[in-house]
């Protein structure tokens, strides 16, 4: 199994960071190669052309391999809302059909729909939080459900940002396609921890930021495009997404049609190299312990937790429908009053989502770790 990886980030021995859903720290030497490419910026005349394309496909490379994708059908974008919008533009929304999302999903997949359904009479149809955790039994409902309007996009995250329940698309995206529905993935929880594969799943659009699980920066994420929907036009006119601009030869506008991949949605002023390198390093690293075992280790931590605390007193959902690296723990009434700030003040670092206490564990984090809030959240715990 792959051993805790905490001497590689800043974590000080009295730290008990179980937040991961929220905040990745960097790596070491992330940190480095972000101060050095500072250092590179404040030197500009020595940044060419070739440096910034080098890193463009470094960055594209890296999160098209998270996900089995060509690099040709992945573009740089800055956030999960850019990502959907770019989706939303490209795609008809018919009037009087809905849009599939899940109810209290991150505004990230939901949003853009929201804005929308007044002004273009879309139906946003939230599929309902299910009791017993279950959300692919209730994703598949609603998308069966009889004599409901046609689908226009099933817009919905691979796992549940705040109870960490796991969609099973495997499942999910032939029934869509029955129906000639698009599909969506918001796979801010997934990628790098989840096993995904675009071509296996034929999704139309796949989009994950680095600032989480990925141990990059903010303001970096990355859209996958399905072939089928390239033709279409991008969120922005760039000149990165047209064949032949060029500020340097006599004539400006050679040739003003779009490249014919995902490049062409780009997203403007990508020039980001600080933080693109720092993306591609955080992919890379995770890409170089594997998926597999990254999952099969937080798997092991997330479960010594859910076993430590699983009473009639919690509500905890099954492993076999939750993520392996995010356990959500629900309560009678609601979370005892100052629970999550009287743990931060031992510091154990945990995160309150709609109403239950989400912890999220990473590479950085070993039994001890579990061991310690474990401890703490039974003696916080009132009446025990």
């Amino acid at each position: 199994m792959l051993a805790s990886q905490r001497a590689l980030f800043d974590l000080p021995d009295e730290i008990c960071y179980l937040n991961a859903a929220s905040y990745g720290p960097l790596p070491l030497a992330t940190v480095e190669a972000a101060r050095e490419a500072v250092a590179r910026k404040s030197r500009s005349w020595l940044i060419d052309a070739a440096f910034a394309t080098g890193q463009y496909e470094r960055a594209r490379k890296a999160a098209a391999g998270l996900i089995h994708a060509d690099p040709d059908d992945v573009a740089l974008t800055a956030s999960v809302s850019y990502g959907v919008a770019t989706a939303a533009k490209i795609l008809p929304v018919p009037r009087g059909s809905r849009v599939i999302v899940l109810q209290d999903d991150h505004s990230s997949p939901v949003l853009e729909w929201l804005a929308r359904a007044s002004t273009e009479g879309l139906n946003v149809d939230k599929v309902a939080s299910p009791g017993d955790h279950d959300w692919t039994r209730a994703v598949l409902e609603t998308i069966e459900r009889p004599g409901a309007s046609p689908i226009a996009i099933a817009s919905i995250s691979s796992v549940q940002w705040a109870d960490g329940g796991v969609l099973d698309l495997d499942r999910i995206a032939p029934e869509l396609r029955k129906r000639g529905a698009p599909l969506l993935v918001d796979a801010t929880h997934g990628a790098g921890v989840i096993e995904f594969d675009v071509r296996k799943l034929d999704p139309d659009f796949v989009v994950f930021p680095t600032y989480k699980w990925l141990l990059g920066p903010y303001g970096r994420a990355f859209l996958y495009v399905a072939k089928r929907h390239q033709g279409a036009i991008p969120l922005e006119q760039t000149s990165a997404g047209r064949r032949g601009i060029d500020s340097e030869g006599a004539v400006y506008f050679k040739d003003i049609n779009y490249v014919g991949n995902a490049r062409r949605f780009d997203m403007g002023e990508r020039d980001h190299f600080i933080s693109l390198e720092m993306a591609s390093l955080g992919i890379e690293r995770m890409t170089a312990w594997g998926c597999r075992a990254i999952s099969e280790r937080l798997a092991m931590l997330t479960a010594r937790l859910s076993n430590a605390l699983r009473s009639n007193r919690l509500d905890i959902p099954e492993t076999n429908l939750r993520a392996p690296h995010i356990v959500s723990i629900g309560f009678r009434d609601s979370i005892p009053e100052r629970m999550v700030e009287n743990l931060a003040a031992e510091q154990i670092y945990v995160a309150p989502r709609l109403g239950r206490i989400r912890v999220s564990p990473h590479v950085y984090n070993d039994e001890s770790d579990i061991d310690r809030f474990v401890g703490a959240f039974h003696r916080l715990m009132p009446g025990r």
